[in-house]
């Protein structure tokens, strides 16, 4: 059966068991994904439940104007950063600090400058910058998106995902210059 035929069973017809079809074919990519937003594989689990649950009552939204895949690839992305965002609140933590500066002032930062960056550090970094950079690096450079998948995937201009990556880019080659 395909996603969209096990929605479709899940809410027309309330076979509310089905669910667990797509549990087991997402599950792993999930738990994969949550745990590159935090440090522990518990974490990471209990994420992934809780994502898991939420997902139940919001199965309903899901349009089928994407593929199931792509709406719970954002769907995940949009659960880890909120989970952050929270937790980083609860703590207290002041978010890293944000260079504000317009696009048409910012170089170009070249892609060799960030693979240069050795793992260790990256990991450093990539716990010190902004979520919203953090999401836009690990979806270019992670996941291999390309910049068009990564404009639909979160509904803005193309040219507004290349001043973000860029920005990420920069913010994230500042932090490995201080580290």
């Amino acid at each position: 059966m395909t996603d969209q035929e096990i929605i479709d069973k899940i809410v027309i017809q309330n076979k509310s068991h089905l669910f667990a079809i797509l549990y087991d074919r997402y599950s792993s990519i999930v738990y994969n994904k949550c745990l590159s937003f935090v440090k522990s594989k518990e974490t990471a689990e209990d994420l992934t439940h809780d994502l898991f649950v939420q997902l139940f009552t919001k199965i309903k939204t899901f349009k089928g104007e994407a593929k199931f895949s792509t709406w719970l690839y954002t769907f995940t992305y949009n659960f880890c950063i909120n989970y952050i965002q929270r937790d980083k609140y609860k703590n207290n933590e002041k978010a890293s600090d944000t260079i504000e500066t317009s696009f048409a002032e910012l170089e170009e930062v070249d892609d060799a400058l960030i693979f240069e960056i050795k793992a260790s550090k990256l990991k450093l970094i990539l716990e010190k910058i902004n979520v919203e950079d953090k999401m836009i690096l690990l979806m270019k450079y992670q996941d291999d998106m390309s910049l068009k998948d990564i404009s639909n995937l979160l509904n803005i201009g193309l040219s507004a995902v290349k001043m973000r990556l860029n920005r990420a880019k920069q913010r994230a080659l500042d932090l490995y210059k201080i580290l």
